[in-house]
């Protein structure tokens, strides 16, 4: 279910206009977060367990986590909807693919990846069609394959909108992002919440996840 075309240039459009200043200030951001490295460590130690198989970051921005994975041994590509955080994802890493694309409505048959990781990019759906989403992240996958959230954690308050730098963003209770992510025909294998850091603001989520056959 593709986004009204408002919502996806708005967005594009956003990020476009901050891509370089971007990545100035976040280049080296996860050299600092041992945990989310953890976490995407074990993804990618879940999804090399099934066999090979692409693995796509959707929502890739300039690519620093499409190449962390990479790294750990992963077939992978980044999709994003902003052109130039593409370009600079393909300047940064020219060994990699990167594509503009929107991640709800990308040209993949049913069951192509083994794996999905979602970086901070849930996080400005709104929460209505976010059901949708997951369903459309179950289509690509393999049976079998995984999916890792990466969010902003409401702190067992509700869904919450909150002035995110680029746009507008929404904070999720784990709880309620998981309860879709079931509803979609996903099963829970892990979850990582952990405090803000010294200049974040509010406490991050991770949801790990695998496609019910």
């Amino acid at each position: 279910m593709a986004e009204p075309a408002s919502y996806l240039d708005a967005t594009a459009d956003a990020y476009d206009a901050v891509a370089v200043r971007y990545v100035e200030l976040f280049r080296d951001a996860l050299d600092a977060l041992p945990l989310d490295r953890a976490v995407l460590a074990a993804f990618a130690e879940l999804v090399r367990s099934t066999g090979a198989g692409p693995v796509a970051e959707l929502g890739c921005g300039p690519g620093w986590v499409t190449a962390h994975l990479r790294d750990l041994g992963l077939d992978v590509f980044g999709v994003d909807l902003s052109p130039v955080m593409i370009e600079l994802a393909r300047k940064a890493y020219p060994d990699l693919r990167f594509e503009v694309g929107s991640m709800d409505a990308l040209d993949l048959a049913d069951g192509t990846l083994r794996g999905i990781v979602s970086w901070y990019s849930v996080i400005h759906i709104p929460p209505r069609d976010v059901p949708a989403y997951l369903t459309e992240f179950r289509r690509m996958l393999a049976p079998g394959g995984h999916l890792l959230l990466a969010f902003f954690e409401s702190e067992g308050g509700p869904v919450a909108a909150f002035d995110h730098k680029v746009l507008t963003a929404y904070r999720w209770p784990v709880d309620e992002l998981a309860k879709p992510a079931g509803e979609a025909g996903f099963t829970e294998v892990g979850r990582m919440l952990r405090e803000p850091g010294e200049e974040e603001r509010y406490r991050r989520g991770h949801l790990l996840m695998r496609r019910d056959g």
